[in-house]
């Protein structure tokens, strides 16, 4: 059966297609895998408000800009839940961090337990972060030992340009602040000593290794959400 989901994120969206192609011709080069009659794209949300799309269902903060009706429209805990179900241990956390805001959900005998919605502290520092590397020209963070004490992109962008004016290396004081969202997911999530992680920090090898810090890492990569909602 044909099908269409969406996972509109404030930066970058995430879309499943099954059983079709009729988004290649359009989203090609954001192709970035196919497999088992299904095609993975990862592109810039704004790209998408320039075609009249139909999805059959959808999650994530900027879906609402695309809902035709409501009840194609899923939570994002619940697609982050149904996602990760068969992706993880029967006694689990996963970790869903991006751009805009952080989620944890808790799995008991393989059944959702518990959870935690952060929009407020952890937004913008995905967004944060590529722009940091955008405005420096920094093209690689390698994991630093120190981190800075911060809880949100706004702070950490603050202390970042402190200490680049102090004569610190861009690429130095933004992996401080990738290890601080780091610390601070890691606690957000009541320390466990493994964390399944989902969203665009799966990519990020200096937020991975600083993450390793403190707990085992499972990476999901990004697309849980989008397949939390392709069956359902």
């Amino acid at each position: 059966m044909k099908k269409i989901v969406l996972d509109a994120g404030t930066t970058w969206s995430k879309i499943i297609e099954k059983d079709s192609n009729s988004l290649k011709s359009l989203f090609d080069r954001y192709l970035i895998k196919t497999a088992e009659r299904m095609n993975y794209y990862i592109l810039p949300s704004a790209l998408i408000k320039d075609y009249d799309l139909k999805f059959d269902a959808m999650t994530g903060h900027m879906s609402e800009k695309f809902i035709d009706t409501k009840e194609k429209y899923t939570n994002e805990i619940i697609a982050l839940t149904r996602g990760a179900a068969d992706l993880c241990e029967k006694d689990c956390i996963v970790l869903d961090l991006g751009s805009r805001d952080a989620k944890w959900v808790r799995f008991k005998n393989g059944k959702f337990s518990d959870l935690d919605w952060n929009s407020a502290c952890a937004s913008s520092t995905g967004a944060t972060i590529e722009m940091l590397k955008k405005f420096y020209n920094v093209k690689e963070l390698k994991p630093n030992s120190d981190k800075y004490n911060i809880t949100c992109g706004i702070f950490g962008f603050e202390r970042i340009m402190d200490d680049i004016a102090n004569g610190e290396e861009a690429a130095e004081a933004i992996a401080k602040f990738v290890h601080g969202i780091a610390y601070n997911a890691w606690q957000f999530c009541k320390k466990p000593q493994k964390v399944y992680l989902s969203g665009g920090f799966c990519e990020s090898d200096c937020f991975c290794k600083s993450l390793e810090n403190y707990c085992e890492v499972k990476k999901l990569g990004r697309f849980v959400l989008c397949s939390g909602i392709l069956e359902n």
